[in-house]
């Protein structure tokens, strides 16, 4: 099954992965995994994401891609922005993570302490 069909199956409720498995070497995981969000969407707004990533960011294409006005294309990507949370990719690190930087030599005491008190 590919993942239009498991989307139109879904029709937009939440889904939750159980069971993945790792084709190149069989190993299985099992959990409750959540889709990422950009999985989330419609197949409509997936094409659409894809469409303007391959287009480099250039509202002028998708305006030809699409066949729609700027202000068509500019709204369609406010909402479905709108639906995507922002994802942090440079965490602050946890307390454990600074300390054992600190046990490793990798950071100083005072590095150590100044990374602390940062933290919330």
């Amino acid at each position: 099954m590919d993942w239009q069909e498991l989307t139109k199956l879904t029709q937009g409720q939440p889904v939750a992965v159980e069971r993945v498995r790792l084709v190149d070497t069989g190993v299985v995981i099992e959990g409750d995994f959540e889709l990422p969000q950009l999985a989330q969407l419609s197949v409509e707004d997936q094409v659409f994401v894809t469409a303007f990533v391959r287009s480099h960011g250039s509202i002028k294409e998708m305006e030809r891609t699409f066949g729609v006005s700027y202000p068509t294309i500019k709204n369609r990507l406010n909402r479905i922005a709108g639906s995507l949370e922002f994802v942090d990719t440079d965490p602050a690190p946890s307390r454990a993570e600074v300390l054992q930087r600190l046990k490793r030599g990798d950071i100083t005491a005072a590095d150590a302490i100044r990374e602390l008190d940062a933290l919330p």
